[in-house]
């Protein structure tokens, strides 16, 4: 038995309900009291965490959890926060392509987690518990995608297992006031996301936002600012920081790049209330000096610390010095300072990590 306060709700509720699934000792599935926070700024490292982060790879560990919830791929390194599954690299990209109101990738190695994730992750119980709810009326005979699998057919699964719902018991399906709009804008919409999400990706950006230095003022006497990242059809965001012009993010927004990749644009905006968002700047960086240096050099964790590329300043783009791509650690990461352009003033700092697919 299903206890829920409305019969609509938003997409964006739907997945962190789930996650509060619990069987009772009879047997039914009910709904716990699980409220997880959307954001991880401001959660504080201390001993609770490390406690939990522990547990959360003990849970990773345990039999079920050792093989893609979604493919059955070996040794998962990914994880989908709200929905408490553990996922492959190549199954984490399409999870994305289906935005965080449904889907929260992270890694469980290079992400820093908050206590409210870590948290609806231990509560679901892993792989094995979250199928149960989600696959729960599969059809006879269904093939479930393999680690080989196309990238069309590991997408249309997913969406048709998490997005759509279409294997979960009919009494636990929560429909989203989205649904009862217009059937045609809800067909067009769906249709858009379909084709994004039959991108064959290669790999996985990582880039830390660090910090800006000297934004243009766009307000009374400073401005709110937050930066936008865009590459193909995905977006991602920093956090608002108010009133400060040389504003300290350091924050990672992660993305997944497609076979045919272009440059990722950077624009810099100031939050407004009462009115629309003003732009402070653009900038736009070329990965394929990253991706081309990286591939040409194979499995960083089998290289010394060295430099194996460079971007080089010029007047066709806007870094403000030479960008030089390094392995360290067993990583490959990039130091970018890029010039807003179309703007009066204002300079980014950016650290991009890349992460082949096949890594």
């Amino acid at each position: 038995m299903i206890c829920c306060s409305c019969l609509f709700v938003s997409q964006s509720c739907l997945f962190p309900l789930f996650a509060g699934l619990r069987r009772s000792p009879g047997g039914e599935w009910f709904v716990a009291a699980v409220e997880m926070s959307t954001s991880r700024f401001g959660a504080n490292v201390n001993k609770g965490t490390s406690d939990k982060m522990r547990k959360l790879k003990e849970l990773l560990h345990k039999r079920d959890n050792r093989i893609c919830a979604d493919c059955s791929a070996p040794d998962p390194k990914w994880a989908s926060a709200n929905i408490g599954v553990f996922i492959c690299l190549k199954c984490s990209g399409v999870h994305r392509s289906l935005g965080t109101h449904i889907s929260k990738v992270l890694s469980v190695t290079l992400d820093e987690w908050t206590d409210d994730e870590i948290s609806s992750m231990l509560e679901v119980g892993g792989n094995s518990y979250a199928n149960a709810i989600y696959e729960a009326f599969l059809p006879g005979g269904y093939h479930k995608p393999h680690p080989d699998s196309s990238q069309e057919e590991r997408a249309d699964f997913i969406r048709s297992k998490y997005e759509l719902q279409e294997f979960l018991k009919p009494s636990l399906r929560i429909v989203s006031i989205n649904s009862r709009k217009d059937v045609g804008n809800a067909s067009s919409s769906y249709s858009f996301k379909s084709e994004a999400g039959m991108v064959e990706f290669i790999g996985i950006l990582k880039v830390k936002v660090i910090r800006g230095t000297k934004l243009a003022v766009r307000d009374m006497l400073s401005s709110d600012p937050y930066v936008v990242l865009t590459l193909g059809q995905q977006k991602a965001k920093t956090r608002v920081i108010k009133s400060n012009l040389n504003p300290f993010w350091n924050e990672v927004l992660t993305l997944s790049v497609p076979q045919r990749y272009g440059p990722l644009k950077l624009q810099v905006y100031d939050h407004d209330v009462l009115s629309r968002d003003d732009i402070m700047g653009e900038a736009e960086v070329d990965l394929q000096p990253m991706i081309t240096a990286a591939t040409a050099f194979g499995d960083p964790e089998l290289l010394s610390d060295m430099q194996i590329g460079r971007w080089l300043k010029s007047r066709d783009n806007a870094l403000t010095k030479d960008s030089a791509v390094n392995v360290g650690g067993g990583k490959v990461k990039q130091e970018v300072s890029l010039r807003l352009q179309n703007v009066e003033s204002g300079e980014v700092e950016l650290e991009l990590e890349w992460i082949a697919l096949n890594q």
